[in-house]
């Protein structure tokens, strides 16, 4: 049984349901992939190729149980670390500042009390941002020589702060209707899709965040995708005639249109250069003939 190579998580909702399914004693592969939740559902003819022919068998069962016991109670320890790690930050009388932190997108309870522990409440000490994502180590390296770029490495900071600022910068790349998320893309298309460059630049912004919010005292509110103006919009408009043109695609300059009540817009017209080019027609024998001048030719002296 390779349930785990269809999976990502054995262990998430998906997984759970049918390894509870699988102790239960359920044999029929199709009644156990039933049990798969959001994305897995998509993987559900895979999930039953690979649950057919399993040889669950008793003792597998009863160990299965046991590491399952294991695990609740390695997850109770944890929730009990995490009510003493609040009731600390409430004697320090740090909780405003905690609920501060995780209105920042990304950031969660336990990012939000490592980096509150390792930066502190006050933001004084720090002079400015980048005084700030220069010490976590978040900012961009700047190797140069004789004008020469020779890494943009960066630089060793506080291996703490940078863990959970990482971490919290792959969960605002994910989030929905977050300006982060689109930096991260366009960073990551940057940077030949690498995802290192593009998690430290939202780290980075995180952190600016995160030292805005705690030195204003106010949460953090949403801005969106922000609006482009028409600078933008014809450097953005730019781009994609380039990449088009790469792609084989001629676009014709653009055509205004107007309506009677309405906003104007403008159309592209756009040409496919794949096709290959039609032959030109041939000229008629009175075409072709044309009255070129005498040249004198030129012989070598012997």
């Amino acid at each position: 049984m390779k349930l785990g190579s269809v999976l990502e998580d054995i262990f998430g909702v998906s997984g759970q349901l049918m390894l509870d399914a699988l102790l239960k004693g359920e044999e029929v592969p199709q009644q156990i992939a039933q049990h798969a939740q959001r994305r897995a559902k998509s993987r559900i003819p895979e999930i039953i190729k690979s649950l057919e022919g399993h040889q669950m068998s008793d003792h597998h069962r009863r160990m299965i149980n046991h590491h399952l016991e294991h695990m609740k109670v390695l997850e109770e320890y944890v929730d009990k670390l995490d009510r003493e790690i609040e009731e600390q930050i409430q004697k320090a009388g740090m909780e405003e500042q905690w609920k501060l932190l995780q209105s920042v997108p990304g950031v969660q309870q336990t990012s939000a009390g490592i980096i509150l522990a390792e930066i502190g409440p006050d933001m004084t000490v720090f002079p400015d941002q980048r005084n700030i994502c220069s010490w976590a180590g978040v900012c961009p390296g700047n190797n140069q020589s004789a004008g020469k770029s020779k890494g943009n490495k960066t630089a060793k900071g506080n291996k703490f702060v940078k863990s959970a600022l990482t971490e919290c910068a792959w969960g605002a790349a994910r989030k929905k209707g977050c300006f982060l998320k689109d930096k991260f893309w366009r960073v990551k298309t940057k940077s030949k899709g690498k995802d290192g460059p593009a998690v430290v630049a939202v780290a980075h912004t995180l952190l600016k965040l995160m030292y805005n919010v705690l030195t204003a005292g106010e949460p953090y509110l949403e801005r969106g995708v922000p609006e482009l103006d028409e600078r933008q919009k014809e450097r953005a408009i730019r781009h994609h005639v380039r990449r088009l043109g790469k792609l084989g695609v001629s676009v014709g300059a653009p055509r205004v249109a107007k309506e009677p009540n309405g906003p104007q817009f403008c159309g592209v017209h756009a040409v496919d250069t794949t096709r290959k080019p039609r032959k030109p027609a041939k000229k008629s024998s009175s075409e072709r003939t044309t009255l070129r001048p005498k040249t004198k030719s030129r012989r070598k002296p012997s």
